[in-house]
């Protein structure tokens, strides 16, 4: 028995000289991101990132540029750089053909704003507002003399029409066309892919969406210091403002859904859209509001538990105050990531050859392999932000495990951040690769099944095999995120590969379970009100932001990203209490597994915590066996010392 307290003890002694973990992931992850750079550079080369953003003609010209011939066509490679919008001709009667619309598009200064009926109507716009409608090669004068103006100039009478920040085009403003407008462009979009919607999104909204963002931003900081300080007042007033803004929420949707579905004027299928996606969102609020507010009433009594806990995080960050700046250069890494990902999405999604057609016209074909190149580059995106995210769990949780084995607390090791960075960069790397390799693998089964339902949706046995499926591969995902993040601390603690540190801190967990499981829920779900309470109050914003473009914007989409933006921020911010508390708790199991509180073997956990824990989960007879000896503050003992 004491050989193995023994070789216990030293399997758990915090690693003073390491050596580099999972060197061949990292080998792996550098091969992966070199055929990242690759494609990378074939997207800058091939594709035009300007042609899907900005809109471009009929003859391959790029609105709002100044272009370059197109070999066969001789109406390319004009200078548009003020002529910023796409209109079409036939706007009132337009038809997919191929996956081209059929009437003529030219880039134009400025869209009508009034019917023009007749040729001298658009011979006058176009003297007037230097704004051109008929054919590039048509000139002026000859609107009304040349035989031919009727099949170079717009189609009679031409609708008024306002620029729409959806790729910049000329949208007609009379209700019927601009329903087969609508309809056209819709069809359009429905058979891109997934990008190509959102962005669409994006661009409608942009402006709305940063300010949104900002808010969710502000809310994140508010939060965060509201953890910091905590007491009981702000816990009852963060939980009455959750509950306010679950019902408001819930409320102000089904109000909406209930206005847009009896509005006379909802005839566009823009509109239509709106009404079915909040009636979703109305159900998905109500739920969601119902089981929250369940389970605030039943944990009502525990809430003084968590503002303990919180305390005693808010302690040791305020040991290591740096770590409270940890969320915003991760998120700040991210965003430049995701930048560079979206730009090179955008180039490689207009990667393709343009090529004459016998009218004169210009058309795009797509290259070969541009698929397979997409599929990659979005398997990058994920690992790569996983990855990330491991990197500031892990940089966390070393902070934490340096400053529980430490034996005077009062005088802390000097820069845990930038000394958990240092070990991290040298001999880490490879585990935050594999753990963040192993998240990557389960969700992309996950968006699989999320594209099988989109086709299975309507055979109810499918439907129910894909319910099952789906929930099984999501909660496979939430439990190896959870071992990831202790397997990271006790590689801190180690040093171990990644496989070695998931085993112990597996079995560590397991024999501790009843003691740690209930402390941690308790501040998990306090957070998770916190990324609500974020949630919330950011999409009453956009709700009451986006309603009122209700004639022209499709804006469910960018509600749906704002939400899922604002959690994203919330949950970045507020890791660090999450990160903070499990490294804290598996730094205590490991601390009462192999030490027992006497003289020989003190321990290092600080009586505030051990009485929490203590009261918390009233320990075990042989727990408090083990905590009769005296807590004294020796400087003997398994110690840690600075990375």
């Amino acid at each position: 028995d004491s050989g193995d307290s023994v070789s216990e003890l030293q399997e758990w002694r915090p690693a003073v000289y390491r050596k580099c973990t999972d060197p061949l992931w990292l080998l792996l992850f550098c091969l992966f991101w070199a055929g990242l750079m690759f494609i990378s550079g074939y997207a800058v080369v091939a594709g035009a990132a300007g042609r899907l953003v900005l809109g471009y003609d009929s003859f391959g010209n790029i609105c709002g540029w100044k272009n370059t011939p197109v070999e066969g066509a001789n109406l390319s490679g004009l200078d548009m750089t003020n002529k910023k919008y796409v209109f079409f001709l036939n706007s009132c009667s337009l038809e997919i053909q191929s996956p081209q619309i059929s009437s003529l598009s030219l880039c134009v200064s400025s869209c009508p704003q009034q019917q023009l009926n007749s040729l001298e109507d658009l011979q006058s716009f176009a003297r007037s507002n230097g704004s051109f409608l008929c054919v590039y090669n048509l000139s002026v004068s000859s609107y009304t003399l040349d035989p031919k103006a009727a099949q170079l100039c717009p189609a009679l009478p031409v609708p008024p029409s306002k620029s729409f920040p959806l790729f910049n085009r000329c949208v007609p403003q009379n209700p019927e066309c601009y329903s087969k407008y609508a309809s056209v462009l819709i069809s359009m979009v429905n058979e891109m892919d997934v990008f190509h919607r959102i962005l669409s999104g994006i661009l409608a909204g942009r402006d709305t969406m940063i300010g949104l963002s900002v808010l969710a931003l502000a809310f994140s900081l508010i939060l965060v210091l509201a953890f910091r300080f905590i007491q009981t007042f702000l816990i009852h007033t963060l939980i009455a403002l959750v509950v306010f803004g679950l019902l408001f929420i819930s409320g102000v949707l089904w109000w909406l859904h209930y206005d847009y579905r009896n509005d006379p004027s909802t005839e566009l299928e823009t509109e239509k859209e709106n009404v079915k996606f909040l009636l979703g969102y109305a159900i998905f609020s109500t739920i969601v509001t119902v089981v929250l507010l369940s389970l605030i009433f039943v944990l009502r009594k525990r809430l003084q538990f968590a503002v303990q806990l919180f305390r005693i995080v808010g302690k040791i960050i305020g040991r290591i105050p740096f770590l409270l700046f940890q969320p915003l250069w991760t998120f700040l890494i991210l965003v430049v990531f995701w930048v560079f990902w979206l730009a090179v999405l955008l180039s490689l999604g207009t990667a393709g050859t343009a090529q004459s057609t016998s009218g004169g016209q210009v058309e795009y074909r797509a290259l070969s392999g541009i698929c397979y190149m997409a599929w990659y580059h979005f398997v990058g995106l994920i690992w790569t932000s996983e990855f990330i995210l491991a990197c500031q769990q892990m940089v966390i949780a070393g902070a934490v495990v340096t400053c529980y084995f430490n034996r005077n607390k009062n005088n802390p090791p000097p820069h845990p951040v930038l000394s958990s960075i240092s070990v991290l960069f040298c001999y880490h790397l490879g585990t935050a690769v594999k753990g963040s390799f192993l998240i990557t693998v389960l969700r992309i089964p996950r968006i699989v099944l999320l594209y099988l339902y989109n086709i299975l949706i309507r055979k109810k046995n499918a439907k129910n095999l894909f319910d099952c499926c789906f929930c099984w591969v999501c909660f496979q995902k939430s439990c190896l995120r959870y071992f990831n993040q202790h397997a990271y601390t006790t590689t801190a603690i180690n040093g171990t590969n990644f496989c070695t540190s998931a085993k112990d801190a597996v079995c560590i967990l397991a024999r501790n379970s009843a003691k740690l499981a209930s402390i941690s829920c308790f501040g998990d779900f306090l957070l998770f009100l916190g990324k609500v309470f974020v949630v919330c109050f950011t999409v009453f914003g956009g709700l009451m932001a986006f309603n009122y473009h209700r004639e022209l914007q499709a804006w469910v989409v960018p509600l749906l990203l704002v939400g899922f933006f604002a959690y994203l921020m919330s949950h970045s911010f507020l890791s660090v209490f999450e990160v903070t508390a499990d490294a804290m708790f598996l730094c205590f199991a490991i601390d009462m597994e192999t030490n027992d509180g006497t003289a020989e073997k003190p321990y290092f956990v600080d009586q505030e915590l051990l009485t929490f824990v203590s009261q918390s989960n009233k320990l075990t007879e042989g727990q408090k066996h083990r905590n009769t000896g005296p807590f004294q503050d020796n400087e003997d003992g398994t110690e840690l010392q600075p990375m």
